[in-house]
């Protein structure tokens, strides 16, 4: 029987590459040049699922997931955390002292900024990690250097020039998995995420309005995000993230009254999934420390 493949976007070695390794270990991870096709090949049934960057903790959000996700007809099944290690790595022989250019994926340059400012190097955007460790290994030259996983360098025989060069330790990227069929999640049934999009009406105060039913049924938002609908700058479309499962009376009722006050047609939920894991230690990292009398 075939193995069930997961796809992502970049080449082997990506973050996206570790995160399918640790979170489905028994399906092959499947490399794909962008995200439009890795999620054509998900909808196509070449692959089960697909393993989507969404944010980081440092850089923010992903911006074309947005965009992709709304008219993809894909449901979001799972979430993954990956805490990101991001390696300086160049071809066999070279020096720290020798580099004149580092690249990278845009997100992993800007976890990485304050490092690549202290040692003078000249930033290039790659379109992902684990490619320009492939594109400075095949290059073979010692002033060029990459900052991708170690897996990365492992893959395409990089020499390792520092460890761990991310800003913060606390890096992290949230990933989204994507299927064709929705999970299947009871309600009241263990911690659970509802991630939809809608759009406001036109009228004033309507997104105020339209928030209000989740805090007068206690729903609480890990995530609201804004962005253009198309270019236009009169459309704006919110991308929100809540805990708790639609068929649950709050969160039910607070749907209802966001429905009220949205464009017609425009609320859409994309996925109702388990919420990971590493989720129930966000609350006590939140809670102020208190002195002892």
């Amino acid at each position: 029987m075939d193995q069930k493949k997961i796809v992502f976007q970049g080449e082997p070695g990506a973050n996206s590459d570790i995160a399918c390794r640790q979170a489905y270990p028994d399906f092959v991870p499947m490399p794909c040049p962008t995200f439009e096709d890795a999620f054509v090949a998900v909808s196509s049934g070449k692959a089960a699922l697909g393993m989507i960057p969404i944010e980081n903790s440092v850089a923010g959000r992903v911006a074309d997931i947005h965009h992709l996700m709304p008219t993809s007809r894909l449901r979001i099944v799972a979430e993954w955390f990956l805490p990101i290690r991001n390696q300086l790595m160049a071809p066999r022989g070279a020096t720290l002292d020798g580099l004149k250019t580092v690249e990278s994926h845009i997100m992993a340059l800007g976890q990485c900024r304050r490092f690549l400012r202290k040692i003078g190097v000249v930033t290039k955007v790659a379109a992902d990690t684990a490619g320009a460790a492939r594109i400075v290994a095949e290059a073979g030259d010692r002033t060029r250097g990459a900052i991708a996983s170690r897996l990365a360098a492992e893959i395409y025989g990089l020499d390792i020039l520092a460890e761990n060069v991310e800003d913060e330790a606390h890096s992290t990227t949230r990933f989204i998995v994507l299927s064709k069929e929705p999970a299947v999640v009871e309600p009241n049934n263990g911690p659970v995420i509802t991630t939809f999009v809608f759009q406001v009406r036109n009228i004033p105060a309507a997104l105020y309005k339209a928030l209000g039913g989740f805090a007068t049924n206690g729903i609480n938002m890990t995530k609201l995000e804004s962005y253009m609908v198309e270019g236009n700058f009169a459309a704006t479309q919110f991308y929100a993230d809540v805990e708790g499962h639609p068929e649950e009376r709050g969160l039910k009722l607070a749907l209802e009254e966001l429905a009220f006050f949205t464009q017609p047609k425009s609320l859409k939920i994309l996925g109702v999934y388990p919420a990971h894991p590493i989720r129930a230690t966000f609350a006590k990292r939140s809670q102020p420390e208190v002195a002892a009398t």
